[in-house]
Order: structure tokens, then C-alpha cells, then sequence
């Protein structure tokens, strides 16, 4: 069972995704309506990856996210966000949720407690070719007592794919016996 909150997203996710203007599964970000959000406003991102790269650039953060972290985070990169082993991780999460274009859950923790949160990716189409969009949001599932006005970073502990993927399995074709696709 996921935390609340990331089953918020999900569902307002799932339901932009089914909308006229998705293309390839993903829904425009203009169709997203930021108070649908509500009082997660404050936990959320959205960062712009260029196909292929392995790490994206935060274009807005929340106020509680910028607080947690301890620093403006407009234009600081994802992974900046992460311990460095948890990078690799990072990565293929990223990549998994825009190529099946579904949510993607990472389980995470912060702090000497090791206290629990979790991170949803969303993807949405970008607003020119091979720029991706992803909408995240933290979601404690526990209370977090952590120290005030220092930089937390997460630790990655897995990552899970949620519902269908949004895009058909790839599957090879032939054309008078030759391999196309």
C-alpha cells in the first residue's frame, strides 16, 4: 500500500493520462490543473530531461522541498537530491516512467533514522522533441523530526512501476523475411 498522497497523484495521473490531448500515453502538462494538487503543492517538482540523458534539471520545486533540501533548487539537477549510489537507481526510474509512460513509486529514506519516503514520478509529454517531463512528489510516510537549515539528501531503496504500462510491448516484424523492427 502506497502512501496516500502518492495514490493521489497516481489517480490524477491515470486520469490526464486517459484525456484526448495524450499522445503515446503521456499527458500534456497544460492539462494538469496545479490546484488538483491541493495542499501537496508544497512536495512537488517538475523536472525536464532531454531524451536519453541520465539525469534531468528541476524547473519548479515546492517550499517544503526547497526547506528539506536546504537550498533553492530551480535549475539544480535530480540527482543533486540523491546519495550518490542511489544515482544509477535514479536514473532507471527516470527512464522506466517515460518509457512505459506510467507512475514509477521510489522507496526512499533520509536521515540517521532512516526515516521512510516515498517519491512518485510522473510523466508528461514535453513541450518540444526530445524533452521529457516528470512530476514528482515526496511523500513521508512517516513524521519527519529531522534538523532544520541543513541539506538532506535521500537514499534509494527500490523503485516499482504502478498500474499498465501506458505504451505497447515493442515486438519485431519482418517484411519478406527480413527483420524491420
Amino acid at each position: 500500500m502506497f502512501h496516500s498522497d502518492t495514490n493521489a497523484l497516481i489517480e490524477i495521473w491515470t486520469s490526464l493520462s486517459g484525456g484526448a490531448d495524450a499522445r503515446a500515453g503521456l499527458p500534456s502538462r497544460a492539462s494538469l490543473r496545479p490546484d488538483a494538487l491541493g495542499s501537496r503543492l508544497t512536495r512537488v517538482f517538475l523536472a525536464e530531461r532531454m531524451q536519453g540523458e541520465a539525469d534531468a534539471r528541476l524547473r519548479l520545486a515546492g517550499d517544503w522541498l526547497e526547506a528539506f533540501h536546504d537550498m533553492p533548487l530551480t535549475g539544480a539537477s535530480l540527482s543533486s537530491l540523491w546519495r550518490s549510489r542511489s544515482h544509477p537507481m535514479i536514473a532507471a526510474a527516470m527512464r522506466q516512467t517515460v518509457r512505459e509512460a506510467r507512475p514509477v513509486v521510489i522507496v526512499a529514506s533520509v536521515g540517521a533514522a532512516n526515516a521512510p519516503v516515498e517519491v512518485t514520478l510522473t510523466p508528461f509529454q514535453g513541450e518540444a522533441p526530445g524533452r521529457e517531463l516528470i512530476l514528482g512528489l515526496y511523500a513521508p510516510t512517516a513524521t519527519l523530526t529531522l534538523p532544520t537549515g541543513v541539506p538532506h539528501q535521500l537514499t534509494a531503496r527500490v523503485f516499482t512501476g504502478v498500474g499498465e504500462s501506458g505504451r505497447p510491448q515493442l515486438s519485431l516484424a519482418a517484411l519478406d523475411g527480413r527483420r524491420i523492427a
